[in-house]
Parts: C-alpha cells; structure tokens; sequence
C-alpha cells in the first residue's frame, strides 16, 4: 500500500502526520508527506527517512508576515494552486490520501484526489472545525459574526457562507482547469462523508452533529525515544523541577518582552526555568543560572521533570503535557487554542489565561494555581486515562480502507 498524506500549517500539522507515517510503515506502507517546505518540518522528516514533497510557501514566513485579512482570499488562491500543481506527481502511484490542515489547502488536495480517483480522509486535529450546536465556529480574519446572533446552529450556517466567500472562487477555479465541477459548499466537501478527529476522547470529547459520522482515532503522538542534551540534564539535576515555557509556532506579537514576563513570574514562585526559543525567539534575560534555553527537544521526557509547563495550548503540546502529567498553563493565541485551554481547566489540570498578552501579575497569579498540590494530582490522574495508539489506530483503519475499495498496495 502506497499512502500520501498532506497538510499546509505549523510544526502541530506536520507532528501527527510524521507519527502516523511511521506507524504505517511498521503495517508495510510506503509513505510520503506533502507539507509547507520549511526547514524544520523537512528536517523533521528527514530523520524518520519520510520523503517530503515540499508544497507552497514557507509556513513560518506566511504567520510572521501577519499578513492583513482584506489578502486571506489571495493567499488561500496560492495554497490551492500550490496543491493542484505538486500534488498529482506526489500522488501517482498511492492507494490513499489522507488531508489535513488548513481548509483551503485541504479543499485542494482533496480535489487532486477526486481527480485521480484515489479513496481520501478528510482528517482535522480540533473538532471546533466541525459543525456543533454546543459551541459557535472561530469566526475568520475581517469576518466577525454579528454580535446579537447567538444561536449556534445559525452562526455555522454563516460559517459555511465564509468560507465559500473566501475559498470558493479560487477552489472551482482550479477544479474547472482539471476537468472538475464545481463544488457548492466548501466546508462539506473538506469534511466529507465521514471525517476523522485525531484527538483524545478523554481531552478531547466529541460533541456534534448527530448527523456527522465521526471517527475518533486518539492523538496521533509517537514515542519520543531522544535523549535529552546532556547540558539540559545537568540543569534539571541541579534543582528543583523548573517551570517549563515555550510556544511552538506563535511569535507572541505584542509581547516583545514575553521572555522577560515569564521569567519573572517564575522566579516570584521561587523556580527555575526551561525556556523553549521557538517562532516566539525566547532567550535569556540576565546570566543568572536559573534560566535555560532549548531549541528541539523531546518534550515527552522534558515535561515529566518539569513542576508546570507554560505554553500556547496547541492540540500536540497539550495532549503531550497532559500525558506527562504535569501541570498546565496555557495562553492562548489563536484559532483552537482557547479551546483546548478551557479544556485543561475544566479538567482541573491546569490554568487558562486570559488573554493573549501575559503579565508578571498574570501570569504568576496562574503559576498559584498550576503549582497547587492539588492541581499536580488532578493532572498525575488524568494522565493515566489518555491513549496512547491514536496514530497505529488510523494506521489500521487506512489499511483496512484500502482493503475495502478493493485496492492492492
């Protein structure tokens, strides 16, 4: 079996697809990976030995760039282009394609697949993508929703009608030029029949439409079997557990001196601190010794030395600190991430911030609460219940789609 997998996002889209590709290769696939063409994410793939088909433009240059949302539409035209032009030679030959990450990106893979009559999964890692009466959609950049409407049902309806506004002309477009018709709704047909959320039940329970047939597979998280630097272990054995902060691919606009807050904050708790440099560029503030910065890090063995982590709540780094059992305080930035930061307070396993922007009062005020005891119990229990095969479970259930199309890998 041949399987092509393909997203367009950050290092939290491209993560679950490096885990799921090693799990179907130990079921006997071949696999290759569509992704953004950055250096990280190819090197990333690189050391599992996954070919990378690179695909539109770098990820980190479109987020720093913070580009206005009158040119969302324009941007949405290059990613689907992009798909329509390295897409068809990356998927000769595979029996399966699996989509995800962003929609329009999504919508143009998923179309190549129609082209080529190859069977597609339309994959998303947060379910507030997918239509719900328990919660409103994330309204899109220069789209707000009108404030007096609150019915859920209603704001989905208008969510639908935006992102055909947005994608819809640049989408058809490139499905007329190969021989496509056109598609009516963009978010139904980037869902699809039968979507599948890559989530853990217990973080992540699913609540939805009725009508919608989801496929919960758990998190797609490997083992991170990397040592740690040897000069990180020494830090960490010359102490207490230190306050871990990083956040992945958010560069933290508005908090020039996010870097400065946090550090500060710790060190009112009377900790050390780990600082992940990231999209965010965290350094050093002094050259007192209770600070240390990392660059790539196996964060699966950093996090249980840890006494609480600090990060932007994105769906990879929070299922990985909630598997670690320590501790959580999320800030979120953008998109789904305010959802899984409600996610770890209603779980009792840590604090959501409020706000984008941290404080030194702020943010020490959350640190009271995530170094209570007994928040360090809640989050040492509910370590225990979170799965562990989410990525061999998709893994299967792609063989077994094949199977059942009658195709032969």
């Amino acid at each position: 079996m041949r399987a092509l997998l393909s997203t367009y996002g950050s290092r939290g889209d491209v993560e679950p697809l490096v885990a799921l590709a090693m799990r179907l290769r130990e079921l006997g696939a071949e696999v290759r990976v569509c992704a953004p063409p950055d250096e990280d994410f190819a090197q990333r793939l690189a050391d599992v030995d996954v070919p990378l088909v690179p695909v539109g433009p770098s990820a980190r240059a479109l987020t720093l760039a913070a580009p206005q949302p009158s040119g969302l539409p324009e941007r949405a035209a290059r990613l689907i282009a992009g798909q329509f032009d390295a897409m068809p030679a990356a998927a000769e030959g595979c029996d399966v394609l699996v989509a995800t990450g962003m929609v329009p990106a999504a919508a143009g893979a998923l179309s190549v697949a129609e082209k080529l009559g190859i069977p597609s999964v339309s994959v998303t890692f947060q379910q507030i993508t997918l239509p719900s009466p328990h919660r409103a959609p994330l309204a899109y950049p220069g789209r707000p929703f009108p404030p007096d409407v609150t019915d859920n049902r209603v704001l989905w309806d208008m969510d639908a009608e935006s992102i055909d506004v947005l994608f819809a002309e640049a989408l058809n477009t490139n499905r007329a030029s190969a021989g496509l018709p056109p598609v009516k709704d963009v978010r139904d047909y980037v869902i699809g029949d039968r979507p599948w959320l890559a989530t853990d039940p217990v973080l992540d329970p699913w609540q939805g439409m009725p009508d919608i047939d989801v496929v919960q597979t758990g998190s797609w998280i490997l083992p991170d079997e990397r040592p740690l630097p040897d000069e990180l272990t020494a830090f960490l054995d010359a102490g207490e557990p230190p306050v871990f902060v990083g956040f992945g691919s958010m560069p933290m606009r508005g908090s020039e001196d996010v870097a400065q807050v946090c550090v500060e904050a710790i060190r009112a708790h009377g900790r050390r601190a780990v600082m992940a440099r990231g999209w965010a560029d965290l350094g050093l503030i002094d050259d007192l010794d209770d600070c240390f910065v990392v660059g790539e890090v196996n964060h699966q063995a950093l996090f249980g030395r840890t006494a609480a982590v600090v990060h932007h709540g994105g769906q990879g780094t929070t299922t990985t600190a909630t598997r670690s059992g320590a501790p959580q305080v999320v800030v979120p930035q953008a998109a789904d991430q305010p959802y899984w930061a409600g996610r770890v307070a209603d779980l009792g396993i840590g604090v959501a911030h409020a706000g984008p922007t941290p404080t030194v009062e702020s943010l020490s005020a959350a640190l009271d609460n995530a170094l209570a005891p007994g928040t360090r119990t809640r989050a040492a229990a509910v370590a225990g219940e979170i799965r562990t095969d989410g990525a061999m479970t998709a893994a299967r259930l792609l063989v077994d789609l094949v199977g059942t199309v009658g195709v032969v890998g």
